[in-house]
């Protein structure tokens, strides 16, 4: 029974891979560029590109899993192809933001929640995990923490509750797999295991790299020009926003490793010091 790993260059995407491929289950990689792919040896790749339909078939043949990142552009064709080659079940990556107001329309929520939509009525059952805020994330920090800078917020107390990303790829493999209770056809909303603001996120990072990290309160204003020079200006309102809301309400802690599976989930403050290295200063 092969599993399909769509966007296998992404973190969580790797994770699951790393997850399945050694329990004996068949893996294939795929991306648009597998030339790129850094996969154990024997795990198969291939070439999909989620956007262009004339990749499906090939990608898709003998695949009765698979893991799905979100990719609006061609799903329906996917759905089609999918159900045509016998898939049985479907994780798609998406994102709690679709649970939000306005979610049609807003540039972060639209994406997934365009997906989850295609999915729904396939032949083949479907998982939607929807985490909140990746502890990835905070790699957004690194280039002024490394350099001794301060990391400038509009928000500093917005209060999240950030998601180790190999929490994600065990709930994902959960959902794959089905061991120990199946995940199909709920859709559970994933955080990690405490609230966090943005300072005591960054008083994590503190802790991990041994040196004090300083917070410099900024304007809205002057967040969404800084913002605009790595993303699209709507994508940058949309992010503000929920920060700015996450200051008034608090994200909540929802599912996580503990209730899901009965692990312990995995804490801001341990990312931190497994990714300390990327906060320090490059060498040279």
């Amino acid at each position: 029974m092969t599993t399909l790993i769509t966007g296998a260059r992404g973190k969580v995407a790797q994770a699951v891979i790393e997850r399945l491929h050694p329990a004996g289950a068949p893996v294939r990689a795929a991306s648009a560029r597998p030339a790129e792919l850094n996969v154990p040896a024997g795990v198969e790749t291939v070439g999909l590109a989620l956007n262009r339909p004339e990749t499906f078939a090939a990608a898709l043949t003998g695949v009765r899993r698979v893991f799905l990142y979100p990719e609006p552009a061609g799903i329906h064709e996917l759905v089609k192809a999918a159900e045509a080659a016998g898939v049985e079940h479907v994780v798609l990556l998406s994102s709690a933001s679709v649970l939000a107001p306005g979610a049609e329309t807003d540039p972060l929520a639209s994406h997934s929640l365009q997906v989850e939509r295609a999915l729904d009525g396939a032949a083949f059952t479907v998982t939607l995990l929807r985490p909140d805020a990746f502890a990835g994330n905070a790699l957004g920090w690194a280039y002024p923490i490394g350099r001794d800078l301060p990391v400038r917020l509009a928000y500093p107390e917005a209060t999240l509750a950030p998601i180790h990303p190999a929490d994600i790829a065990d709930i994902a493999v959960r959902a794959l797999t089905g061991d120990g209770g199946s995940l199909a056809g709920r859709a559970p909303t994933l955080t990690g295991p405490e609230q966090l603001t943005f300072r005591e996120q960054l008083a994590a990072v503190s802790d991990a790299i041994g040196r004090a990290v300083p917070v410099e309160r900024i304007t809205r204003e002057q967040a969404a020009a800084e913002l605009a020079g790595h993303m699209p200006a709507a994508m940058a309102g949309s992010l503000l926003d929920l920060w700015a809301a996450a200051t008034v309400t608090p994200v909540a802690v929802a599912d996580t490793t503990e209730t899901l599976l009965g692990t312990p989930a995995r804490t801001f403050r341990q990312w931190a010091r497994e990714n300390a290295h990327a906060f320090r200063a490059p060498a040279g």
